[in-house]
């Protein structure tokens, strides 16, 4: 949302936006921004909090007549108790893959949650899944299986400026490279729907929180370990753009090698990078 709304800015519209990680508004030097101690996905709070949500949206919009230069306002109020735990681990037991390839075992993983998918489906009736492009007959679980084949054909040396085969006929959305980040991402909220309709539905108290999904979905399944090859593959081209596209991929504290900020202080025109990653990523060049 900082490199968001210096776009804004540059069309004379004055912004102000909340930041989860201020490490990331230091970055991104924002025209104005409130920061929060929440946890991400949750920038007002917790859920049914009215009070405390409006507070904080007053807060981020006091910022506008407040501050007359870039800056970062930190909000001095911790959120409620959240009715999620950290504590959390899948009850899902995967099937053995067929052999020990990325490509063999996430296709098990994938696999093995459509049942809970479905059961999730059918109690909301929505999905997040869809990003990556449009899906045939709305049959989620079979796209699944061709978004992990992509991602996995990518982890295993695929190129990364065209649509490996496994992805061939479809009709994405986007061009490569920035396909990655949206088909990582349909996977990433195909798993986390899945286990809301887990064996024995925990009670709300109870229920992951984004934390606790993350770190099982980069620390103990093959869609982590298919996400991080992605990952070091685009950060071996050397290309800066590409290595804002991963950066985009794994969450802030997740990626496992010790590694230069994306945007440092090497870069004297961070608008400029931005500009020619924004180029790249959708197909410009």
């Amino acid at each position: 949302m900082g490199a968001l709304a210096h776009f804004i800015e540059r069309e004379g519209v004055a912004t102000t936006s909340i930041s989860l990680v201020r490490e990331h508004s230091e970055v991104m030097n924002p025209p104005r921004a409130l920061w929060v101690s929440f946890y991400l996905g949750r920038p007002f709070g917790v859920p049914d909090d009215p009070d405390f949500q409006r507070d904080v949206l007053r807060a981020a919009l006091d910022l506008l007549p407040s501050l007359s230069e870039h800056g970062i306002v930190d909000y001095p109020v911790d959120a409620p108790q959240a009715s999620f735990s950290d504590t959390w681990a899948c009850p899902v037991a995967f099937a053995p893959p067929e052999s020990d390839t990325v490509a063999a075992r996430l296709r098990a993983e994938v696999q093995g949650l459509a049942p809970w998918w479905r059961e999730t489906h059918r109690a909301r009736g929505r999905t997040a899944v869809g990003g990556s492009g449009p899906i045939a007959g709305a049959d989620v679980p079979a796209h699944a299986e061709t978004l992990a084949a992509l991602l996995a054909a990518v982890a295993e040396g695929a190129p990364l400026d065209r649509v490996p085969e496994a992805g061939a006929g479809v009709a994405w959305g986007h061009p490569m490279p920035y396909l990655l980040r949206h088909v990582a991402q349909d996977l990433r909220s195909y798993y986390q729907e899945a286990v809301v309709a887990q064996p024995g539905a925990l009670a709300e108290a109870q229920a992951p929180s984004h934390r606790a999904l993350n770190d099982w979905i980069f620390n103990q399944t093959a869609l982590g370990e298919a996400i991080f090859e992605v990952g070091r593959r685009l950060t071996e081209t050397g290309d800066a753009r590409l290595r804002v596209l991963r950066f985009w991929m794994v969450p802030e504290g997740y990626w496992p090698d010790a590694d230069p900020p994306v945007i440092g202080p090497a870069v004297t025109d961070r608008m400029a990078l931005a500009d020619s990653a924004n180029a790249l990523l959708r197909g410009g060049g």
